[in-house]
């Protein structure tokens, strides 16, 4: 979709449909490119009860003057507008103008801009960008129409700010768009080997992307017998994907490890039937990792990122590692699987390993990893584990910049006592009670040392019901946290 900006009252730069946005304290002072028809309109409907401006709150007005219609939404409370209400305020309505088939949009700004809040240009187009995703994979071709949206605000941007508003909004964008079409891409199609495909068509991205990958054979050669002990019981071989964007010299990189289990049927410890099929999206930590690549390249960020996938698929083969079974990791940490349904760690905890050898300055791994993080905190955040105060902190900051919620969760030293066991050095489950917190216990003993921050997405990486699908998070989190740090 093409963005363009006007500061023009006289409405120069016609659409077929104006959009504003106004908060539940129903202030109007701030609209401009409307007549004082729509004005007295909006004015009476506010008087009447009609309009409230809460969220999903809208009213339409004809503009005759300009040939234009006009949809006000609500925002809700002003005091607690962020991204994340910007994102749902936005959302809504553009559901109901896709509907309409309408290919250009004007929106009014002045009332959205509030860097306080972190809520800026950027943040905006990133908004309305988002709402232009749908993933296709029906026979009928239903796509989304809308072409053109001109941004309205008062405030003068020079051309050349604006194209690197509009190109950084865009990527982040497109980046979150990536990580939800493979989220949600069928698993008889998205496997290891597809993931790698899909990785290395970021070089048309941007040259300086380097992609490799470990196959199977490799992995043995370096001692990763426990994230092989999961890809043992399926015909899909397992790949350790590297993503490299290294524009800098000497700056240490941030590294980000991605879950990609391909599908989860949690192997001997088979799953319940009802929603296994959920379990394509247990590759979205691999997913929204991959997108966060594809951004940073886009954007041509000045940071050091590197992007490390780990894919398999959990089946059970006649192969397939068992209940019991002992296996020694590459850092040479032996593991007792307990449960072969507790897969992600083990894939994880030799890929946390692999990473070392970037010499890092923060490493976040990305999963789908617990049932129990989405008991505990819902579908709403994502549970945020670290011994470190330091990058939790960083983490948090950019979970408030972006509205991209997250949790923090303890890791005392009590939990690692769950995790022992008579016949090897760790098992790869603890007791009943704290999954999430044990499971992030589990990948803290392969990261001494390192500047290390789990992300458990398993509540926030997909919907369900009639929204049914990945969300793309956390993509724009951690796009918020390499761009900062």
């Amino acid at each position: 979709m093409k963005y363009k900006y006007s500061t023009s009252s006289k409405n120069e730069h016609k659409a077929q449909l104006h959009l504003i946005g106004i908060f539940n304290d129903k202030n109007i002072k701030h609209i401009s490119h409307v007549n004082n028809h729509v004005k007295k309109a909006l004015k009476n409907s506010i008087d009447l009860c009609n309009f409230m401006g809460e969220l999903n709150d809208h009213r339409t007005f004809d503009d005759t003057d300009n040939n234009q219609q006009v949809i006000v939404f609500g925002l809700g409370d002003k005091s607690h507008f962020n991204q994340r209400i910007l994102n749902r305020a936005v959302s809504g309505i553009m559901k109901r103008i896709h509907k309409t088939k309408i290919t250009s949009i004007s929106l009014n700004i002045d009332n959205l801009i509030d860097d306080k809040k972190n809520v800026d240009l950027e943040a905006v187009i990133f908004a309305v960008d988002q709402t232009q995703y749908k993933y296709c994979h029906k026979s009928s071709n239903d796509k989304v129409t809308l072409k053109e949206c001109i941004i309205n605000g008062t405030k003068k941007i020079k051309d050349i700010d604006f194209k690197k508003i509009t190109t950084n909004a865009i990527s982040v964008s497109q980046g979150m768009m990536l990580a939800k079409d493979l989220g949600n891409t069928p698993p008889n199609i998205c496997n290891p080997n597809y993931l790698l495909k899909e990785a290395k068509k970021l070089k048309s991205v941007n040259k300086m992307l380097k992609i490799s990958s470990l196959d199977e054979s490799k992995m043995k050669s370096l001692g990763m017998g426990s994230f092989l002990s999961v890809s043992r019981g399926s015909k899909q071989p397992a790949q350790l994907i590297i993503i490299e964007y290294m524009p800098l010299k000497k700056e240490k990189p941030i590294v980000l490890v991605g879950k990609g289990i391909t599908f989860d049927t949690g192997g001997i410890s088979l799953k319940p039937s009802a929603k296994m099929d959920e379990m394509k999206y247990d590759m979205s930590g691999a997913g929204s990792v991959m997108g966060v690549m594809k951004a940073c390249a886009q954007m041509k960020l000045k940071k050091n990122v590197i992007g490390i996938l780990a894919c398999a698929e959990n089946m059970p083969g006649s192969q397939a590692s068992r209940p019991g079974d002992v296996v020694t990791t590459m850092s040479g940490i032996t593991v007792e699987i307990l449960n072969t349904d507790a897969e992600g760690r083990l894939v994880l905890c030799d890929a946390l390993t692999y990473s070392r050898k970037f010499k890092p300055k923060y490493v976040i791994d990305i999963a789908t990893l617990t049932g129990a993080c989405l008991v505990g905190l819902g579908k709403y955040p994502s549970g945020l584990f670290s011994k470190s105060d330091k990058i939790s902190k960083l983490i948090e900051k950019s979970s408030e910049r972006t509205g991209d919620r997250v949790w923090r969760l303890p890791l005392y030293d009590d939990y690692f006592d769950e995790i022992k066991t008579n016949f090897a050095d760790i098992q790869n489950i603890g007791g009943r009670y704290g999954g999430a917190i044990t499971a992030a216990a589990f990948l803290a003993k392969f990261t001494e040392g390192l500047e290390w921050a789990h992300l458990d997405i398993a509540g926030t990486a997909w919907d369900e019901g009639a929204n049914k699908g990945s969300t793309g998070r956390p993509v724009s989190l951690l796009i918020d946290f390499v761009r900062s740090n």
